[in-house]
């Protein structure tokens, strides 16, 4: 009997050869992705390594659970209090209420945009939803000012319109065009041949979009809510300027307050470099840093969970 190896070539062997006749600009590509991600894992190394080195000293005027759990922001008394509890709960009530509200909305609006949509007119939506992220923050801290505070107050019958909702809705405007187009995109990665085989048994748009798309795309859909919520925890000047400034816990939405990000922004100017009150804003930002790695954190592993329930 002849051997099934003679005038053939082993697939390791293939695949070696393969490898070997790998251009020279595969190469440079490979090297240079490589390059980037361990670049991006030193300057978050980096980052957090500088956050440990400028916050921790705060620890020894201030016990972790006076300044975890304490309610009182006096950084220019005698002596200055550090507790920030305050800026923790108003980062909590407004990436909520901005993620309610932006979640239903962007995977909505993607949903319609790559699966309900005539071309023309997604060449015409699409476009415009984009153009929201490309606005500075100032000047959608400038729009919450003028135009959203208003109305907020007024329909709420508010001293002021400047509280944690009317942040919130901003923040959920300006996370809408990364869930909208980034949910879109991993819509638009499903095979038709997919849908085209619902179709051909019978099974309704609709629910072709609820038990095949959506279930198909959450990895990216999962990815977009999360860029989205990492927008509404970093941003900065647009709940500054909107959020009302209070240092007092909120008790609701409709009150003023200052997240953790409007807190940095605020002190670090008056702070002096390697005093008491610019360890506190560091130690605010490393209270940031891990804070977000634990959303992360959970999200992944919700999002293993949803993939084991979807490939039963």
């Amino acid at each position: 009997m002849p051997s099934l190896h003679n005038g053939s070539v082993s697939a390791p062997a293939k695949i070696n050869r393969l490898k070997r006749r790998r251009r020279p600009g595969e190469k440079l590509i490979e090297g240079f992705v490589a390059l980037n991600g361990v670049l991006a894992i030193i300057v978050l190394i980096g980052v957090l390594v500088l956050l440990i080195k400028e916050g921790l000293p705060i620890f020894r005027y201030t016990p972790p659970w006076k300044f975890f759990f304490g309610t009182k922001w006096y950084p220019v008394s005698d002596p200055p209090t550090f507790g920030i509890i305050p800026f923790f709960v108003a980062t909590l009530v407004i990436t909520a209420i901005s993620t309610l509200l932006a979640i239903p909305i962007g995977v909505g609006s993607a949903v319609f945009l790559a699966e309900v949509a005539s071309p023309g007119l997604r060449k015409i939506v699409k476009p415009a939803i984009e153009l929201l992220a490309g606005i500075p923050s100032v000047v959608m801290g400038f729009i919450g000012l003028v135009l959203l505070s208003p109305l907020v107050q007024s329909a709420f019958n508010l001293n002021t319109g400047l509280c944690g909702l009317t942040a919130a809705i901003m923040l959920s405007l300006m996370s809408l065009p990364v869930i909208v187009t980034v949910s879109d995109d991993a819509l638009r990665a499903v095979p038709v041949e997919l849908r085209q085989a619902s179709y051909a048994l019978g099974v309704t748009s609709w629910d072709t979009i609820r038990n095949l798309t959506l279930p198909s795309a959450i990895s990216g859909i999962s990815a977009a809510i999360m860029l989205g919520v990492g927008r509404a925890i970093g941003e900065t000047m647009t709940v500054l300027m909107v959020a009302g400034g209070a240092l007092a816990v909120p008790y609701s939405p409709t009150q003023p307050m200052m997240p953790m990000t409007a807190a940095i922004a605020s002190g670090i100017g008056n702070a002096v470099r390697g005093g008491l009150q610019y360890q506190a804003l560091f130690a605010i930002g490393l209270t940031l840093f891990v804070f977000t790695l634990l959303i992360n954190l959970l999200a992944d592993r919700i999002l293993k969970a949803q993939k084991r329930k979807f490939l039963r």
